[in-house]
C-alpha cells in the first residue's frame, strides 16, 4: 500500500504465519478466504440495526457481567489489515526505539500528543475517530478505525480514555510485539507504539510507573508469550474494583482463523492475537480474550482499549458499535452482531430472553 510496506506471504490462511499488518496478497482477500456474512440473514438476532425499543429490553436484561464500562478502539474492521507506519516523526511523535510505529497508534497519539502536548482539545469521541480516519486516508492508509462498547456511549461527549466516573486505582498493560528473531512476519513498529503509549498514559493521565505492565519481545522487558499475556490479563481484572480505570493496548499481529468447536461466528472465523511464540503456544482467540476479560470484570470499573493490530475490529465482542466510515451518527447495537453467541457464552437461554 505504501513504499514501506514489506508483505509476508502466508504459508496458509488458517495460521502457519500470521496476516501481516500490512496490505495483504489479493489472493486472500477473495470472498472464499475472508467470507462476509449473509446479507440476506433472517435471524431475528442477526438483523440490522436494531429499534430502539429492542436495545433497551436488551440493557435492562443483558447479563451482570456485561455491565462493567468497557469501551474498545479497533484500528480497522474485522476484515482489514492494519498498517505500519515507516517513520512515526512524520506524525509529530516521540521515537525511542526506532522510526517505525502502527499507523493506528500513531495517529491516535498525533491527535491526542503532537510534540508531547494534551492536544486533545475536549475533541468527543466522534471528533476523534472521524480525524483518525481522515488521517489514515491522507496518508495513504485505507483501514477504517472504529469504537465499540459493552453499553451505548454519546458519542458527542468529549473523548478520554479515563471516565469522570473513575476515581479509583489507575492500571494499564501494554503489549508490543515485533516478533524478533522469526523468519518471517516481523514487524518494526509495536515497540514505539507501547513506549510512546506509556509516556502518554503517564503525562496525561496520571497513571504511575509501578500500576503500568509492559510486555516487550526486546529481551528488556518480560516477554508477550501466550502465557504471559494471559496471565496479565487475568492479573488486571482480578485487582480491578469499582471506580478503578483499566486501559490495555496491543500493537502485534492479529489474524482471522477458523470457528473452534463453539460453532459460535456465524462468518465461520474467530479473531485473534499472535503472541509471539504463536508457532508452539498456539493463539489468543477471541473467545479467549471475552472469558479473561470481559466476563469477569466487575461492575462499576472501567476499561479502555486499544487494538492495533489486523482483524481487530469485534476483538472482544462487544454490542455496541462507532464506525468512522461516514455512515453512522450516533453509536448503535452493531447490525453483525451475533446475540446468540453473546448470551451463550453466559449460558443464558436465547428462547424467551425478550419475553
Amino acid at each position: 500500500k505504501t513504499g514501506s510496506a514489506k508483505c509476508v506471504e502466508p504459508k496458509s490462511l488458517f495460521l502457519t504465519t500470521p496476516l501481516r499488518r500490512r496490505t495483504i496478497p489479493s489472493s486472500i482477500q477473495s470472498s472464499s478466504l475472508l467470507p462476509n456474512q449473509s446479507a440476506n440473514s433472517s435471524s431475528f438476532f442477526t438483523m440490522g440495526f436494531l429499534k430502539k425499543a429492542f436495545r433497551d429490553v436488551f440493557e435492562d436484561k443483558k447479563p451482570k457481567e456485561l455491565k462493567a464500562d468497557i469501551r474498545m478502539i479497533s484500528g480497522c474492521e474485522d476484515a482489514q489489515t492494519s498498517a505500519d507506519v515507516s517513520n512515526v516523526a512524520s506524525f509529530c511523535l516521540p521515537d525511542p526505539a526506532g522510526r517505525a510505529g502502527g499507523a493506528c497508534t500513531s495517529t491516535l497519539l498525533n491527535l491526542l500528543y503532537k510534540d508531547h502536548k494534551d492536544t486533545r482539545d475536549d475533541m468527543s469521541f466522534v471528533e476523534v475517530l472521524t480525524k483518525m480516519r481522515e488521517d489514515l486516508g491522507s496518508r495513504g492508509f485505507s483501514q477504517i478505525p472504529q469504537l465499540s462498547a459493552s453499553s451505548p456511549i454519546d458519542i458527542s461527549t468529549t473523548f478520554d480514555l479515563v471516565p469522570d466516573g473513575a476515581t479509583g486505582k489507575r492500571r494499564a498493560l501494554l503489549i508490543g510485539i515485533n516478533y524478533i528473531g522469526h523468519s518471517q512476519g516481523v514487524l518494526s513498529g509495536c515497540h514505539n507504539d507501547v513506549l510512546n503509549m506509556v509516556e502518554y498514559i503517564k503525562e496525561v493521565h496520571g497513571f504511575e510507573e509501578d500500576s503500568i505492565t509492559v510486555l516487550l519481545d526486546d529481551g528488556e522487558h518480560d516477554a508477550p508469550t501466550k502465557e504471559n499475556i494471559l496471565a496479565a490479563y487475568k492479573k488486571m481484572v482480578a485487582e480491578a474494583e469499582p471506580g478503578d480505570s483499566l486501559f490495555c493496548h496491543y500493537s502485534g499481529h492479529g489474524c482471522k482463523i477458523r470457528d473452534d468447536d463453539r460453532g459460535e461466528e456465524e462468518d465461520g472465523f474467530d479473531e485473534a492475537l499472535v503472541p509471539v511464540d504463536y508457532q508452539t503456544a498456539g493463539l489468543i482467540r477471541d473467545d479467549d480474550l471475552f472469558d479473561i476479560i470481559i466476563k469477569p470484570m466487575p461492575d462499576g470499573a472501567n476499561l479502555f482499549c486499544l487494538f492495533d493490530c489486523c482483524h481487530s475490529g469485534t476483538i472482544l465482542d462487544l454490542p455496541y458499535l462507532y464506525k468512522a466510515d461516514g455512515t453512522m451518527e450516533v453509536m448503535e447495537i452493531d447490525e453483525s452482531f451475533d446475540f446468540k453467541k453473546l448470551l451463550g457464552k453466559f449460558g443464558t437461554l436465547v428462547d424467551g430472553f425478550f419475553d
